[in-house]
């Protein structure tokens, strides 16, 4: 609505005002308390009237208001208006427009932000046969992956892991990757301080272990017990953990099972 055509409405009452300018009459009644606009006129019923001057000036202080000025920064802003006439209205439009720019260019910096952001993860892909040997190189072996299959596919531990694993990507492996090798280096420097398997060290390491593995499936405490059964029983397993520490295998069992009892299992 430019100033020619406010120049040629009739006054307006505060509830015409609100439903033209997508502001409240409690907003309106606001503005009027605090001096910053006020109705100029009085209808011959009694109701207060918005002139077009007035609704010039509600224009300015919609913009200001949307461009986040507080309501004491826009009182300042029009009364400089006011002190230096058309000078001072030419330099208001003037620095109203360039912070609408600027204000464009911040969204545009926004809207790009988001849509790397949104390009990124679409293009989000599961992890390859190919990125898993990268990452773990001697630590990948297929033949293992076929024998755990041919073990435990029927159950739905393996239907979990191959759910949760398929989105996975190559950068999620290497995460992976990267926390058990943590994890297996807290859990040897436990057996070389001479940490009791059945302290809170202990069970906090375990805890930290039962995490792990449900990156890939739930694992109860009573679950958990039996992996750890099978770290004494399957020789690979066990000498695995022999290498990282002497000793650690039986630990790691111990440690399980004394922190599932903790748990009441």
């Amino acid at each position: 609505m430019t100033a020619t055509t406010m120049g040629l409405m009739q006054s307006l009452t505060v509830g015409q005002v609100a439903e033209t300018y997508g502001v409240t009459v409690r907003t309106l009644h606001h503005y009027d308390q605090i001096g910053l606009l006020s109705p100029s006129e009085r209808s011959h019923a009694g109701y207060r009237l918005y002139t077009a001057e007035d609704l010039e000036r509600l224009q300015h202080v919609v913009v200001y208001r949307r461009l986040g000025f507080s309501l004491e920064e826009v009182a300042e802003l029009l009364a400089d208006v006011e002190a230096r006439g058309g000078e001072g209205a030419a330099e208001h439009l003037r620095r109203q427009r360039a912070a609408v720019m600027s204000r464009l260019d911040e969204m545009r910096d926004l809207v790009r932000a988001i849509d790397n952001a949104l390009e990124r993860t679409m293009t989000k892909k599961p992890a390859t046969s190919e990125d898993l040997k990268e990452i773990f190189g001697e630590g990948y072996n297929e033949e293992y992956q076929a024998e755990a299959e041919q073990r435990w596919g029927d159950t739905p531990q393996w239907q979990q892991s191959r759910e949760r694993q398929s989105s996975m990507t190559a950068e999620d492996w290497a995460r992976v990757k990267a926390e058990t090798e943590t994890l297996e280096r807290d859990l040897a420097g436990a057996v070389a301080a001479g940490e009791p398997s059945d302290g809170d060290v202990a069970a906090a390491l375990a805890e930290r272990h039962r995490a792990s593995i449900e990156q890939h499936y739930d694992c109860p405490h009573a679950f958990q017990v039996k992996l750890a059964e099978m770290y004494l029983a399957d020789p690979r397993f066990t000498q695995h953990y022999e290498d990282l520490q002497p000793g650690l295998a039986q630990w790691l069992h111990d440690a399980i099972v004394a922190n599932a009892a903790r748990h009441g299992v």
